[in-house]
């Protein structure tokens, strides 16, 4: 490898050797430590910028790169923007903004919806335009409906599950909260040394709230008999089973706030239905019928669609059977359900 001291001005030959150089010693795709590289350069624009502070960094992706709570690869960024800073004018009470009723919500939810795509074209996109020019990157953005899309040139290729797009999704109907401030580093950083590689400081919100907001998303699957949107939500019920091995689930457990919050929240802003056309109530998941176990047709989806992400080489070591997992979370189930917890 030359001298050259940053990662994006490598040639491509050199970019190529320190991957495969990464991937030999760290035991992980050379596909997806290039996408890391990119994940990492996307939170550093967004948080090292005028919009930082009104930001938030969540999801899976905070949980493998912010709280090393899950050993697979989680390669996009899921973002909320405040929602008291997109629509102030609706909002009485900035510490409970929560719309007073089901016709208010739907009026919140149109007006975030209108408002986030037009500030995502009008702030967010200029922003890393800037700055994919300024750090002479050579990526491209793609912006469709309002998830942004960072397409790169792709240096090496793996099995094509992994795509070299880093989609940036963006949310505006919750605070964040609670949240702090980490320092993330690319994961190539662990096997070489002398190359300068992107770093970010996002506001990250914390992972019991996360632990809560996939539950409950958990909890619609299984009740509704289908995910909404694409492949890879395995990813939400091996991330539940990794936050309990490291304590982060039976702290959410205990937090009957944080958990009535998070049932608030969707509540207001993501009503769903079961399979006979029945309003879920997330108030009385968290309070002791919680459901992680989906049945059917949709445990058989769940099954394929987590071997995929086997295969995909998602999981970054030997991933436990999906009849493991599951049993894993029966058990968390019954725990989360106790009468006393």
């Amino acid at each position: 490898m030359s001298n050259v001291q940053t990662y994006f001005s490598l040639t491509d030959q050199d970019k190529i050797d320190a991957l495969e150089t990464g991937a030999s010693k760290l035991g992980r795709p050379a596909d997806l430590l290039e996408k890391d590289i990119w994940v990492v350069w996307s939170l550093n624009a967004l948080f090292d910028s005028a919009l930082g502070e009104s930001l938030v960094f969540k999801g899976g992706t905070s949980l493998s790169k912010v709280y090393k709570a899950i050993d697979r690869f989680s390669e996009d960024v899921d973002v909320t923007y405040d929602i008291r800073k997109i629509i102030p004018d609706l909002i009485v009470d900035p510490d409970k903004p929560y719309p007073p009723n089901r016709s208010q919500a739907k009026k919140w939810t149109e007006a975030v919806q209108d408002r986030l795509s037009g500030w995502i074209r009008d702030e967010v996109v200029p922003l890393l335009e800037g700055k994919i020019e300024e750090d002479g990157v050579g990526a491209k953005l793609r912006l469709e409906n309002d998830k942004l899309y960072l397409d790169y040139k792709a240096i090496r290729n793996g099995t094509g599950y992994v795509r070299p797009t880093v989609l940036l999704e963006f949310g505006a109907r919750s605070t964040g909260e609670p949240a702090r401030h980490h320092s993330i580093k690319c994961d190539l950083a662990e096997a070489i040394e002398g190359l300068i590689l992107p770093e970010a400081k996002p506001r990250v919100m914390d992972a019991e709230r996360t632990f809560w907001e996939k539950a409950t998303a958990i909890h619609a699957y299984c009740l509704r008999g289908a995910f909404r949107g694409g492949d890879r939500y395995a990813r939400h019920w091996y991330d539940l089973d990794c936050l309990d091995q490291i304590g982060v689930a039976e702290r959410a457990l205990q937090n009957r706030a944080l958990s009535n919050e998070v049932a608030e929240h969707k509540q207001h802003f993501f009503r769903e239905t079961d399979s006979a056309g029945t309003v879920i109530d997330y108030h009385t998941a968290v309070e002791g019928s919680l459901t992680l176990i989906p049945a059917g047709d949709a445990l058989k989806a769940l099954e394929d669609d987590y071997g995929k992400m086997i295969d995909a080489g998602l999981f970054q070591s030997d991933a436990i059977s999906f009849g493991e997992l599951m049993n894993h979370l029966a058990r968390l189930q019954t725990r989360a359900n106790a009468t006393e917890r």
